[in-house]
Formats: C-alpha cells, structure tokens, sequence
C-alpha cells in the first residue's frame, strides 16, 4: 500500500471522530497570521475537513475565486462538504479528493497556500510545489506541532515525513522555510490548551 493511500484511509476511518475543535483553532491561528486579501486565489492544501476554507469562505466577497479545498481523504472531504453546505458556504469553496502533492493548479496560479496540521505528513516536496504554485510575491503559511508537544499516536507516528524537522522554536520554523526557498519568513509559537503549534507565514520570491 502507497503512503498517500496508508493517510487516506487513516484519515477516513477518523473523519467523524476527529479532534475538529482543535484543528479549528490552527486554522484560525494561521488565518490571522497570515491574512490572506479579500479576493487573493487560496489553496488549502491537505485540508482535512477544510477548517481553513470554511472558516475563509464566509468572509470573503461574491467576486472572489472559490477556495481550493484538497484532501485524499474522502471522509474528510465529505465531512468538510456537509459542514460548509450547513454554513450556507459550500459554493465558495472548490472541494477536491486527491493527493495534495501537487496541487491540481497551473503555475503561477495562487497568491496564498495555506496548509494547517499537514505538513508533517506531507514532506519537503510539499513547498517545493507551493513555489510551482504560487505566483512571484505569493505567500504561504503553514503549522507545524512543537516537537517538545508533539506526540503521535504509534498508527501515525509512522507515517510523519522524516525530511520536515519539527521546530523546537518559532526561529527554526522560519529558518526551515528559508532553506526551502521562501523569503520573509515569520513565526510564532501558538499555545492551544496543552498543546503548542508553530504558525509560519512566508514570501514566494521574484523569479524562482
């Protein structure tokens, strides 16, 4: 079985029991950090349940592109769909199934990536993408749990990419963001009950 398919279907079995709440709270976390504009082309990339797009979608007004929500996970998505569509905002948001890596979007196309609770799993290959993706100037902003807080159940702990070193402060998040050829980077710890997440905000440079 492939790693994209070992995620999926960890992810589908928790789709309905997932700790939704607290993901929220990242997704709001990163929002704020990053303040993406009114009518910026987002992508939220492995989206889960889509906390970043549901929580963008109402905010954002009739002329701006629909938020791309992709997942490989389709519990996840089915679960973020129904959530969206009871929120009156499912129409706002382009809800994909398929692997993150890559993005299913031409180069150049989107002025913000935003990837709350899933880098982790995704690897270095995943802003490699995100500077494809992203036109010169675009940002991205990304989460990562403290490596002092993180603790994985053992199903999961496998399945963590060993080319993205957790940070053990907000400096090594944005110093990891610089070596992977973002510009501007900015970091800070976000406390969340017991748990501590690093949020990460960074710049696409001109003609890379």
């Amino acid at each position: 079985m492939t790693q994209s398919a070992t995620l999926a279907g960890a992810f589908d079995e928790l789709a309905d029991s997932y700790d939704h709440g607290h993901h929220e709270e990242i997704a709001r976390a990163l929002i704020a950090w990053l303040a993406p504009g009114p009518v910026d082309a987002v992508a939220d990339v492995a989206c889960g349940a889509g906390a970043v797009a549901r929580q963008l979608a109402p905010i954002r007004p009739e002329n701006a592109p629909p938020i791309l929500a992709v997942d490989l996970s389709p519990g996840m998505v089915a679960v973020g769909r129904a959530r969206a569509a009871g929120a009156g905002c499912d129409a706002a948001i382009d809800w994909r199934v398929a692997d993150a890596v890559p993005l299913p979007v031409a180069d150049h196309s989107l002025d913000v990536v935003l990837c709350a609770s899933s880098l982790h799993f995704l690897g270095r290959r995943a802003p490699a993408d995100w500077r494809r993706a992203l036109r010169p100037g675009g940002r991205v902003g990304f989460t990562l749990p403290l490596a002092t807080h993180f603790r994985p159940s053992e199903r999961f702990s496998g399945l963590v990419a060993d080319d993205v070193p957790l940070p053990h402060t907000a400096q090594e998040a944005s110093d990891w963001a610089v070596t992977c050829g973002f510009i501007e980077a900015d970091s800070r710890i976000q406390v969340l009950g017991a748990r501590r997440v690093v949020v990460t905000s960074a710049t696409r440079p001109d003609g890379r």
